[in-house]
């Protein structure tokens, strides 16, 4: 009877603990499908040694991940990375991912930042369906240090420095000839002639009497400068007299432009007066001289008329006796007003 208890509990202990292994199986699998969604990939044209399964995943230094995977990608050229992150949150193509080292260690983790609007993308060119979505990567500092360098070491190997070379010899072969041509005692003899000039020039008592002129000048000046001052104290004395004067005598004289602007006013009326008369006067002379005109007319008549009568007279004198009566006048009928 013992037995039988002992091998039921140790079946029910061994059935457990499957049931248990199962169940943990179970939902290490279903936990794994679950997070699928939360999983990365990024893809580097680098060596990532020193990177390691479980290093972390950082976003500007804050962990928010692991490395989940890292294995050779489909093209077996590019290294894939796949990345755990944990923190829920979403990356997109705005993201980028670089390898970084820890300090002297060796081990490398994968940082996360945004890219920059005017930075361009500098990921690899992925050739093949992707399982999980695709962040953009960077290469690493040292790679683009590197990358730098050998850029540098290209630009030096494309130099044709044997041509350089050969230029800057025949160029100091150049200078040479025309040392060996050149006239040295000759240039040395003038340059002593010109330094001996320099000297004559620099003679010290000619400066002193150079710098005993200048003085004399600036003593001058500052005597000229002391006399403008005097003078213009001396005017800013009679201004303040003037200013004094007219705040004194302020009352008289806005009496005295007050008769001046009177005497001004009469002045222009009897201009206005003045000029009055002087178009009536003209245009009395035009009447005058009109009506004499016409006096002057009626008189010619007249003379004329004289001068026809005495040559009739002298002609014919019997004209005075024996002339025709004049025309009767024809009276005007009665009742009529005119």
């Amino acid at each position: 009877m013992a037995s039988q208890k002992t091998k039921f509990t140790v079946g029910l202990f061994v059935a457990s603990g499957i049931s248990i292994a199962l169940m943990a199986i179970i939902w290490l699998g279903m936990s794994r499908y679950l997070e699928k969604g939360h999983f990365f990939a990024a893809y580097f044209n680098e060596s990532v040694q020193g990177l390691s399964q479980d290093a972390p995943v950082k976003y500007r230094g804050v962990p928010i991940g692991r490395v989940e995977k890292i294995r050779v990608a489909p093209d077996s050229n590019l290294i894939e990375v796949i990345m755990s992150i944990e923190t829920g949150q979403t990356l997109d193509r705005s993201y980028v991912a670089q390898l970084k080292d820890v300090g002297i260690t060796g081990s490398m983790f994968v940082e996360l930042d945004r890219k920059k609007p005017d930075e361009p993308d500098r990921s690899p060119h992925v050739t093949f369906p992707s399982e999980y979505p695709i962040v953009a990567s960077k290469p690493s500092e040292l790679s683009q240090l590197l990358g730098e360098f050998n850029s540098v070491l290209n630009h030096i190997k494309a130099l044709d420095l044997e041509g350089i070379s050969e230029k800057i010899k025949q160029t100091l072969d150049n200078m040479n000839v025309m040392m060996a041509d050149t006239d040295v005692k000759g240039i040395s003899a003038k340059l002593k002639s010109t330094l001996d000039g320099a000297d004559h020039l620099l003679d010290r008592k000619r400066w002193d009497r150079i710098l005993t002129s200048i003085d004399q000048a600036a003593q001058s000046i500052n005597q000229l400068i002391h006399q403008a001052k005097n003078t213009m104290k001396q005017v800013d004395k009679t201004l303040l007299g003037a200013e004094r004067l007219v705040a004194e005598n302020e009352k008289e004289i806005e009496q005295t432009l007050e008769g001046l602007v009177k005497a001004v006013d009469h002045v222009n009326a009897f201009l206005e007066k003045g000029t009055d008369f002087i178009s009536r006067t003209d245009e009395s002379a035009i009447q005058l001289k009109r009506r004499l005109s016409v006096s002057t007319q009626n008189l010619e008549r007249a003379t004329d008329n004289l001068n026809q009568f005495l040559e009739l007279i002298a002609d014919q004198p019997s004209q005075l006796v024996f002339g025709e009566p004049p025309a009767a006048r024809i009276a005007a009928p009665e009742g009529d007003g005119s």
